[in-house]
């Protein structure tokens, strides 16, 4: 998602996403990749050989610093950001290059749509779109940035997976890393540019936690079914187990109720030093693996260094790199 490019080029060219069609607008793919979360900054330049990581820096934000909404204003302390991306930078060579900006989940609304037709035609679907979304997304629909792809359903029916943010709010972000003379080429949601480290058979839930932010994920194969994002009580370290699971079962039953069939694995991401209980409360209900992200498929084939990332709950950064960013 761009407001200069449009929003997120394509959705994802691997992972459990690559049969996919792409996005409507090519996206670039910058070897420099940044993610702006609401307690930290972090970047990473892979390298020409994929899954090389060439450099890496990671900087905490001051609490309140930085706020995940998609309608109000995000950087509130905006030097205290700029401190923090000016130093993850300078240990990051941009080398004069384009950078993906990832930015928090709660500015990017996801939304998948049924749809009998769509226009092919970007100047014929957008305004469609807008009219759809109109009484979905808590902003005028004429001030946002839209990018869309088109899958299959499981009756065969047609979907958009559509992307939507609010213009003002992206241009917070871009602009702050072109004060710092880095421009944005694409900007995407860190939770979409996580999913290339999803398995690409089978089921997968995808829980992932940054900041008080609950991301949802359920992926079937090639199709993406439920995305949802919810502001949670608190951040993983404070939360009550039973408040993810709150979260959580009502896009299970959507699932079930919508696609049929059950879960064949859940991954697990951003919950810290408490990620074994959450682990441990998930596998009391869902009745399937529950395991780290960091444990998938694709994930385990990873260098060492690369490994480490995910073991820190970079895994945006690695996603990225997968998806074509290196």
């Amino acid at each position: 998602m761009s407001s200069g490019a449009g929003v997120a080029g394509q959705l994802l060219q691997s992972g459990p996403l690559r049969r996919l069609e792409r996005w409507l607008y090519a996206m670039p793919h910058p070897s420099v990749v940044v993610e702006m979360a609401p307690s930290f900054v972090a970047a990473a330049r892979w390298g020409m050989a994929r899954g090389h990581l060439d450099s890496y820096a990671v900087e905490p934000v001051l609490p309140g610093a930085m706020m995940a909404s998609p309608v109000e204003a995000n950087l509130a302390k905006g030097d205290a950001v700029r401190s923090a991306l000016r130093r993850v930078l300078s240990r990051v060579s941009l080398r004069g290059s384009d950078i993906a900006l990832l930015i928090p989940d709660p500015v990017v609304r996801v939304f998948i749509l049924p749809f009998e037709t769509f226009p092919r035609s970007a100047a014929d679907a957008l305004p469609l779109l807008r009219w759809r979304l109109k009484k979905s997304v808590p902003f005028d629909v004429e001030e946002t940035v839209v990018s869309w792809m088109r899958q299959t359903g499981r009756e065969g029916n047609l979907e958009i997976v559509a992307a939507v943010a609010r213009q003002r709010i992206v241009r917070e972000y871009e602009q702050m890393a072109e004060s710092l003379g880095a421009r944005a080429g694409v900007v995407l949601s860190s939770s979409l540019a996580t999913l290339p480290l999803l398995e690409g058979n089978g089921v997968t839930l995808l829980v992932r936690m940054s900041g008080r932010a609950l991301t949802t994920v359920i992926v079937r194969d090639s199709s993406l079914c439920v995305y949802r994002s919810t502001d949670m009580a608190s951040e993983a370290n404070l939360l009550d187990p039973q408040a993810m699971l709150d979260e959580i079962f009502p896009a299970i039953a959507y699932y079930q109720d919508t696609w049929g069939g059950s879960l064949d694995r859940v991954r697990l991401s951003g919950l810290g030093t408490r990620e074994e209980v959450f682990r441990r409360s998930l596998s009391e209900e869902v009745h399937v693996p529950v395991a780290p992200l960091a444990d998938a498929e694709d994930a385990l084939l990873l260098g060492p260094s690369t490994r480490d990332l995910l073991q820190h709950d970079m895994d945006a950064l690695v996603g990225w790199m997968m998806n074509g960013g290196s």
